[in-house]
């Protein structure tokens, strides 16, 4: 990977280097869809009315950005974190 300084390197059972991005998927009230948010994958802007539906984009998405725009073709370790605030409604 070029000097991007995005993401990270781990070691996992053995493979020396294996790239750990992850990513933040965001509900959006007021367009009733979910997004991506992360700073590890440069390009990586989705967006998708099902949670399901975003992960799977994600994660064919990821290593095609990574090989794009950092020049890194290695393994990638994904990880997710959702968020969803909604007000309560009043009986």
């Amino acid at each position: 990977m070029r000097g991007s300084g995005r993401g990270e390197f781990l070691c996992l059972e053995g493979v020396l280097f294996t790239m750990k991005c992850t990513v933040k998927l965001i509900w959006d009230n007021e367009t009733n869809r979910w997004y991506t948010e992360t700073d590890d994958v440069p390009g990586l802007i989705l967006e998708s009315s099902s949670f399901d539906v975003l992960i799977d984009k994600v994660r064919l998405a990821v290593p095609e950005m990574l090989e794009l725009n950092c020049d890194y073709t290695g393994p990638i370790h994904l990880s997710f974190e959702a968020e969803r605030i909604e007000m309560a409604i009043e009986a």
